[in-house]
C-alpha cells in the first residue's frame, strides 16, 4: 500500500493497493489504514491495480470500515478491478461500503 496524495481541505488520504490483498500482505495494508484513521482522516482506498481480495483482505476493509466509522470517518473503495468486484458483489461487502470508479469521481462526490 503507497500514500498516493492527500487533499487537505476534505481531510482525506488517497493510497493504493497493490495487485493482492490477501493474508500474505493483510498486516501492512491495516496498518496503513489504521495509522490514517487514528490521524483522523478519511481514506480512499485506490484499489486499481489489485485484482483479487481474500477473506483475510475483506475482514481488515470491514474492520477499518467499522474503526473508523467510530471515530465519525470514512473509507471510500475506488477502482475495481472485475475481479474485485465480483469477489465483492458475491461476498455482499458491495453494500457496506461507497465505491467509486475513479479517485477523481469520488473526490468530486465528496465535494458536493
Amino acid at each position: 500500500m503507497t500514500n498516493d496524495k492527500s487533499n487537505k481541505a476534505m481531510n482525506i488520504e488517497i493510497h493504493s493497493l497493490g495487485a493482492r490483498l490477501d493474508s500474505f500482505n493483510y498486516q501492512e495494508a491495516q496498518d496503513a489504514l489504521l495509522a490514517i484513521i487514528e490521524k483522523g482522516s478519511n481514506a480512499i482506498l485506490d484499489m486499481t491495480a489489485c485484482n483479487y481480495v481474500s477473506s483475510t483482505g475483506l475482514r481488515v476493509l470491514l474492520s477499518s470500515k467499522k474503526m473508523a466509522e467510530a471515530k465519525g470517518l470514512q473509507l471510500y473503495l475506488v477502482g475495481f478491478s472485475d475481479e474485485v468486484r465480483d469477489i465483492m458483489e458475491v461476498t455482499g461487502f458491495d453494500n457496506f461500503f461507497e465505491s467509486f470508479a475513479t479517485v477523481d469521481e469520488c473526490l468530486k462526490a465528496l465535494a458536493i
